[in-house]
């Protein structure tokens, strides 16, 4: 009996999206900053897979399933990059002392 192919990849990638919710979830506040900023720079590798995805296929098909799921890829990498960036932002500045007005 042979297991089909795509069954245990959705069977790997439904027990990654568990374990991924549950390390970050069960992360405490003081440790968000540094494992945005760890999940930035995983996302830059994913943007380099997924130019190599969109890029690849055959040189006359344009819309081809690589290119397209690549494409995705990119702009999800992205906005997931641009988002952690912001949410740092904003949590290093909670840290921030606030300016007093003189008057």
């Amino acid at each position: 009996m042979e297991i089909d192919p795509f069954i245990f990849r959705l069977s790997i990638f439904i027990l990654s999206i568990f374990i991924g919710y549950y390390v970050v979830w069960s992360v405490t506040p003081s440790l968000h900053t540094p494992l945005m900023s760890v999940t930035n720079a995983i996302s830059s590798v994913i943007i380099v897979g997924a130019i190599i995805a969109a890029l690849a296929g055959e040189t006359g098909i344009i819309f081809g399933t690589a290119n397209i799921f690549g494409f995705l890829a990119i702009i999800l990498a992205a906005v997931n990059i641009f988002g952690g960036f912001l949410v740092t932002q904003r949590m290093l500045a909670m840290y921030k002392k606030k300016k007093k007005d003189k008057k």
